[in-house]
């Protein structure tokens, strides 16, 4: 398994090690420990999603507030997905910029984002299903989103028409939801994944 950082501050790509023969393939695309040492910390296992996506839908940006904020470990376990990492964190060296990693049923890699990064991802295929672990469960009231087509972000979306749920669409721009006090605080974030790497 490899992981390497993003250029994105808590942001890594993990590439794991496939074994196959004439009966298929095996794989580790998830240790806690190998994730431990790159991060600083174990990844809190508290809930674990699945989604099912048509073609040329985006999902997303969506972030939680911090803390506890959520990580995520996100792989695609069937078809093709651009996945995609934002820094939204107030006061980051990278505020505003953005990362996208392919993910498929081919290569088998993940990604993990650490708690006050916002994701986002594009199917490429019909039927894309992404697993995500997270490290809090879904708290409403206290989950958020940007606007993944906000012209100020420039995310490259490689389908020529987005399909959008309705609360993405209506989502606020960067700067709309920063207005608001919505996004993390990168100062407090980092006190919080340092906090955790202590424990």
């Amino acid at each position: 398994m490899k992981i390497r950082p993003l250029t994105v501050e808590g942001a890594y790509e993990i590439t794991p090690v496939q074994h196959g023969d004439a009966r298929g393939s095996f794989l580790e695309w998830y240790r806690f420990d190998r994730l431990a040492e790159a991060v600083g910390h174990p990844l809190d296992l508290a809930q674990a999603n699945l989604s099912t996506s048509a073609r040329d839908v985006v999902r997303g940006i969506h972030f939680a507030d911090v803390p506890p904020g959520q990580a995520k470990y996100v792989t695609c376990v069937t078809g093709s997905v651009l996945d995609v990492i934002v820094d939204i964190r107030v006061g980051s060296p990278t505020f505003g910029a953005w990362e996208a990693v392919p993910l498929d049923d081919r290569e088998r890699k993940a990604v993990y984002l650490a708690e006050g990064l916002g994701h986002a991802f594009c199917a490429l295929t019909e039927g894309a299903t992404v697993t995500y672990l997270c490290s809090s469960t879904y708290r409403p009231g206290h989950e958020h989103g940007v606007n993944p087509l906000d012209p100020e972000l420039g995310i490259a979306w490689p389908v020529a028409t987005p399909l959008l749920s309705t609360k993405d669409a209506a989502a606020p721009s960067l700067a709309e939801a920063r207005a608001a006090g919505l996004l993390p605080d990168y100062e407090t974030c980092a006190i919080y994944v340092a906090e955790r790497s202590r424990d």
